[in-house]
């Protein structure tokens, strides 16, 4: 009997072990109350998602309303290790770095704020070849859960006027150690083909860049008439109106000037004649030497066009297009002979880098120029050629130009009616701001190496 009740007694504690191995087991398999993604507001997903791009046949992400966007809803590590505090004071983020721009679009609308979807409705562009054309879909992207994007922001089809999401982009460009939001500007009462005017909102980007020591430059976009005379007028206006504020950036020039600095897109639409009679100082309309002299950036696409940017009097190249091998400026195996021929004529080199490029939202036929994410290897890749250049400044394409898809922007999982959209996973959805905040760092130190 002593046996029996010996044996019992090991057989009991043996299935009570086993309940309790059992126990634990199913409880580290539970997901975590707390796993879901904070992208500057709580994004509730209902299941885990495997790889990034996976598309699933139903909605699984919950878009909160501005008002649940918290200041302080996200925290990070820096890369030794200690946790970055998302509060609305601006001391709590990395330090900006006032050579990291990333280029910044305000044409986006909703009803609350515009009456109406701006931009997130883009029509879907047609081929140049009408055979072409054909096989492909016409129409208009319908929001707010079809948008012209093959992304989804976290903030949802939101408008570039609301001051709770400039003040989310804000964080995020801090976030990034992001120090200059390059914004896309037409003059007063012009606007894109698909957007309204814009220059209303850039009082309020100011205002909330200041608060985050962003500071701000001016990516003016082409426009009809777009001449030296009007471009003279249009660098008065931006000086008068916004050039005693405190967010308006300026550089130090080689002459040790603090001068502004104005990106110039598509730049090679006018003649290199043209741009000279503003640019250099025997121009009939010089801006040099003048209350509105500036650095004055023109956009490399050709290799001709270095020969033009030169004799046209300006002061430094960009590349903006974030795919590498599109063109011959944003050919990263270019990049450094362009350093060399910016170094041989006291030029500003600024090579533009980005996370990927995908536009078949809004023209479907244009696969071929798609450049894959890689879970953000390609970005990396991008900043690693740019770094290795020296160059003085970097621009990052973009930080929310969503119809092209190279956004670093936050961006969620979704998919809605007919539309499923790309993500960031299986990284969280802050992925693209943490690798720009480890290559600003880096850039920092090699700068301050390269000054010793």
């Amino acid at each position: 009997m002593a046996r029996f009740r010996q044996k019992s007694f090991v057989t009991v504690t043996a299935l009570a072990l086993l309940i309790f191995v059992i126990t634990v087991i199913l409880k580290t398999l539970t997901p975590d109350a707390n796993s879901s993604v904070d992208a500057f507001g709580r994004l509730a997903f209902a299941h885990h998602r495997q790889g990034e791009n996976h598309i699933q046949g139903k909605s699984d992400v919950e878009i909160l309303t501005r008002a649940a966007i918290a200041p302080n809803a996200m925290a990070k590590k820096a890369p030794e290790g200690k946790e970055l505090s998302f509060d609305s004071d601006a001391r709590d983020f990395p330090p900006p770095n006032y050579n990291i721009h990333a280029f910044y679009y305000t044409w986006y609308g909703n009803p609350q704020f515009d009456g109406r979807y701006i931009h997130w409705n883009h029509p879907l562009l047609p081929h140049w070849d009408p055979k072409v054309a054909e096989g492909y879909p016409k129409g208009r992207h319908q929001p707010p859960d079809d948008i012209g994007a093959n992304f989804y922001p976290a903030l949802g089809a939101y408008s570039s006027r609301d001051p709770s999401v400039v003040e989310a982009h804000m964080q995020q460009l801090r976030t990034a150690a992001i120090g200059v939001l390059a914004v896309s500007w037409y003059p007063p009462g012009m606007k894109d083909d698909n957007g309204d005017s814009t220059d209303d909102i850039v009082p309020l980007v100011l205002e909330v860049a200041d608060k985050y020591k962003v500071k701000v430059a001016f990516h003016i976009e082409p426009y009809k008439g777009r001449d030296d005379a009007s471009m003279l007028e249009n660098i008065k206006y931006i000086m008068e109106k916004y050039g005693g504020h405190p967010a308006f950036f300026r550089y130090k020039s080689s002459t040790g000037k603090l001068l502004p600095l104005f990106y110039i897109y598509d730049s090679y639409l006018q003649s290199a004649d043209t741009w000279a009679q503003m640019l250099k100082t025997t121009g009939k309309s010089s801006i040099r030497n003048t209350p509105y002299d500036g650095i004055f950036v023109a956009l490399l696409v050709e290799e001709k066009h270095k020969r033009e940017i030169l004799d046209a009097g300006f002061d430094g190249i960009y590349t903006y297009f974030a795919t590498n091998g599109f063109s011959y400026g944003s050919s990263h195996h270019n990049w450094k002979s362009i350093k060399d021929f910016c170094d041989g004529n006291n030029l500003i080199f600024i090579p533009s880098v980005g996370p990927g490029y995908i536009d078949t939202s809004i023209r479907p036929w244009n696969f071929q120029n798609t450049r894959n994410r890689i879970n953000g290897k390609y970005y990396e890749t991008s900043l690693s050629a740019a770094l290795a250049t020296r160059p003085q400044i970097i621009s990052v394409t973009s930080f929310n130009e969503w119809h092209e898809g190279t956004q670093i922007e936050t961006a969620i999982p979704k998919t809605g009616g007919r539309t499923a959209y790309l993500d960031y996973l299986p990284h969280k959805p802050t992925v693209y701001l943490e690798i720009t905040r480890r290559w600003a760092m880096k850039f920092r130190e090699d700068q301050e190496e390269d000054d010793l």
